[in-house]
């Protein structure tokens, strides 16, 4: 994980000499994001979604090609009253992941985006009743992410974006890769 960021800081530090283009050499975003997970835990028809947060840093080498650091947080919360127990499960699924993006139009104001993007996941579940909260458990894992979007320009150094990624989970030899994530909010161009 070290050696990722690492990668990704000297990898931003190579960008600095494209600094006299006119195009964005660095952008950051941030914004709402939805998560829908499929066959959870392997049991098929078990789907979750989740609302949560989104935010990425991308620095450009060129005027097309760069590459993005996306980090995001996915939250559900949900009540039950069954056999012995009752109380509120809170599920909690974070991700950390980086790649390579290319922007296809990025003097437009229509700025369509591709990106693959690679790293890691945590996912807790936490059980709360009448007497407290105690975890249930937690688990590092591995996940994958493609997709893109489009960034439509508000004013030189402003943008919204909409986005939609296909991603893959893999948790101690469980694998999930039926799951898609919608993301939209601000894009800062510096």
């Amino acid at each position: 994980m070290q050696k990722f960021f690492v990668l990704v800081v000297l990898l931003g530090l190579l960008a600095l000499p494209v600094m006299a283009q006119d195009n964005p050499k660095f952008d950051v975003f941030g914004g709402y994001q939805y998560m829908h997970l499929s066959n959870v835990g392997g049991y098929s028809g078990l789907n979750v979604n989740l609302n949560g947060w989104d935010a990425a840093a991308s620095a450009y080498f060129t005027k097309h090609i760069g590459v993005t650091g996306d980090f995001s947080g996915n939250y559900k919360s949900r009540t039950y009253d069954i056999d012995d127990f009752s109380g509120t499960v809170h599920t909690h699924v974070y991700s950390y992941a980086g790649g390579p993006v290319v922007s296809l139009n990025p003097g437009g104001t229509l700025n369509p985006f591709v990106h693959a993007l690679f790293g890691g996941a945590h996912a807790s579940l936490s059980a709360c009743d009448a007497e407290g909260c105690e975890s249930v458990g937690s688990q590092n894992g591995f996940v994958m992410m493609y997709g893109g979007g489009a960034d439509v320009k508000m004013s030189k150094h402003m943008a919204v974006r909409g986005q939609l990624d296909w991603v893959y989970y893999r948790f101690n030899g469980y694998s999930n890769s039926s799951n898609v994530r919608v993301a939209t909010g601000v894009v800062f161009h510096f």
